[in-house]
């Protein structure tokens, strides 16, 4: 009688054991359980942690609720000003609604991934080249709205679109390298203008002021040849400006003048001497005689 009972309750205990292992389940920290009786879904959504199905009779669907990082392939399209363009971009989204991820659409990643290649295709067909490469943040903001609005009956949230790439036609990259070339040189000549304009107001300045002081200009032109000594050249080409010479002129004292030249000017003019081969009075010169 006692091994009867001992062969009974090994039995039972058996039969226990292999019970739980058909029915105890584990849901972790970044899931939610759907359990799924006879086909139909039941209300209660089982939390992380240890749960029990009954085997043969329930069937638990696991659904991650981590932000799904997914990329949208590269998609070709022309731009509103008829530029042929590739863009690609990545979707960040989570589930939000577990019972509606599951039965309300057959694969919501794959749901997902199509919409968001359809809206990156109207967007591109929406937009200037321009805006795509430099206000990707309300084009993505765009793109958020359009995959978000149809997500939201699916039990799926989404969390952020950004466009990751946008790739041009070589002939378009050379064209716009030779508008940016263009721009800089424009804007290089104007800045060099602009110098010259402030360099000639401060000379005209420093032209005034040694025009008044005549001393300034030997001055600078002494420290002139100082600093151009000092580069240790063999050869030194010295400038004199005009200014300079007449300075000097000026300043230099007129020489005395000798007595005779002091008649010679102001006394009365003297004749002039007889042309050689000619007479004084009228007679033949003496070559001419006759013998």
């Amino acid at each position: 009688m006692v091994e009867e009972l001992l062969t009974a309750a090994i039995a039972a205990g058996v039969g226990i054991a292999v019970y739980m292992g058909a029915a105890a389940r584990v849901v972790k920290q970044y899931e939610r359980g759907l359990v799924f009786r006879f086909g139909r879904l039941r209300d209660e959504i089982r939390t992380p942690g240890f749960t029990v199905i009954v085997p043969g009779v329930d069937r638990l669907r696991k659904v991650n609720m981590q932000i799904v990082t997914l990329p949208v392939p590269a998609q070709e399209g022309i731009t509103r000003d008829n530029v042929t363009v590739r863009v690609d971009a990545v979707v960040y989204f989570k589930v939000v609604d577990p019972a509606n991820a599951v039965v309300a659409v057959e694969d919501y990643r794959f749901a997902v991934s199509q919409m968001a290649q359809t809206s990156l295709r109207s967007i591109i067909g929406k937009s200037d080249l321009d805006d795509l490469l430099s206000n990707r943040e309300m084009l993505n903001q765009g793109l958020e709205l359009m995959i978000d609005s149809p997500a939201v009956g699916w039990g799926v949230q989404i969390d952020r679109v950004e466009i990751k790439d946008v790739s041009l036609p070589e002939t378009m990259k050379r064209s716009m390298a030779r508008q940016a070339e263009a721009d800089r040189e424009r804007r290089a000549r104007v800045i060099n203008a602009d110098a010259e304009l402030q360099a000639s107001h401060k000379l005209a300045e420093a032209a005034a002021v040694m025009s008044d002081q005549p001393a300034a200009l030997q001055l600078r032109l002494l420290q002139t040849v100082v600093a151009v000594a000092a580069e240790k050249n063999s050869t030194l080409v010295l400038p004199f400006p005009v200014e300079l010479l007449r300075f000097l002129e000026r300043a230099a004292p007129s020489p005395p003048a000798a007595p005779g030249e002091a008649e010679a000017v102001t006394g009365p003019q003297a004749p002039e001497a007889p042309a050689v081969g000619s007479s004084v009075n009228g007679s033949p010169p003496p070559d001419e005689l006759p013998g």
